[in-house]
């Protein structure tokens, strides 16, 4: 009788101790595929925002790539989910499709900003850009050399957009008269550029220069006018003073 109750013992911790394993198995496969789930929803959001910058072909390849991985991750980690192979097949399919027929023509121009909430958004999504790609290159699923000339694209949109939002607030502030904010914001970006050689900062700093001269004609100007016009008042002061005195 003692036996039996040890054997059943022996049994019924054998037991939970099976049970508890599965438990931890389905628990980390849980945690394994919200991971992955989460990859293919922050990668599909960014695909849906190529309306807002210009995405390369390399770039697009790039993010559906990470799609595809995390799939097939997600097909591994649960081989019994039957709506997997369809939709890495899908993606398979999309990403040739990208890489035998995108071309320049098919890439979105881009949008100058029209409200500071607007170029914080297109500066978060090149953020986030750069972040894929720098892990995807990490990873060995982004080449090298691929992965310089895109960085240094999305560098130059990062800062496209931040001398096109600061040539919009300057003009802002000039046509509130607020002639000093405008020369900050006009020396901030010309001081961005001063690293930069190609044909978008050369035309830019130009711009930036140019506004910024007016600005100093127009306060010129206007110091010139105030001069004069204190002048008068004080040559009208010494007319009233130095004037005939009338006899009565």
């Amino acid at each position: 009788m003692i036996g039996l109750i040890a054997l059943l013992l022996i049994l019924i911790v054998g037991y939970n101790v099976i049970i508890q394993y599965r438990q931890r198995l389905e628990s980390a496969k849980h945690q394994e595929l919200a991971k992955f789930i989460a990859i293919i929803d922050a990668t599909e959001e960014l695909i849906g925002n190529a309306h807002h910058l210009p995405y390369s072909k390399e770039l697009l390849v790039c993010l559906n790539q990470r799609i595809l991985h995390a799939l097939e991750n997600m097909s591994e980690t649960d081989p019994s989910d039957k709506s997997l192979p369809p939709r890495i097949k899908n993606v398979a399919a999309q990403i040739r499709q990208l890489q035998e027929n995108y071309s320049n023509n098919d890439i979105a121009p881009f949008k100058v900003p029209s409200t500071d909430k607007q170029a914080i958004g297109m500066l978060q999504l090149v953020k986030r850009l750069k972040t894929v790609i720098k892990n995807e290159h990490s990873k060995g699923r982004f080449a090298t050399q691929a992965f310089v000339a895109e960085n240094a694209r999305l560098e130059g949109i990062q800062l496209r957009i931040n001398i096109e939002n600061v040539i919009k607030r300057a003009n802002d502030a000039r046509m509130k008269r607020q002639l000093g904010t405008a020369k900050q914001l006009l020396k901030k970006g010309i001081d961005a550029l001063a690293s930069k050689n190609d044909n978008y900062a050369n035309q830019a700093r130009e711009k930036l220069q140019m506004l910024l001269g007016e600005i100093d004609s127009s306060q010129n100007l206007n110091h010139e006018q105030e001069r004069q016009q204190m002048i008068d008042k004080e040559q009208d002061e010494l007319d009233v003073l130095f004037q005939p005195k009338r006899k009565w």
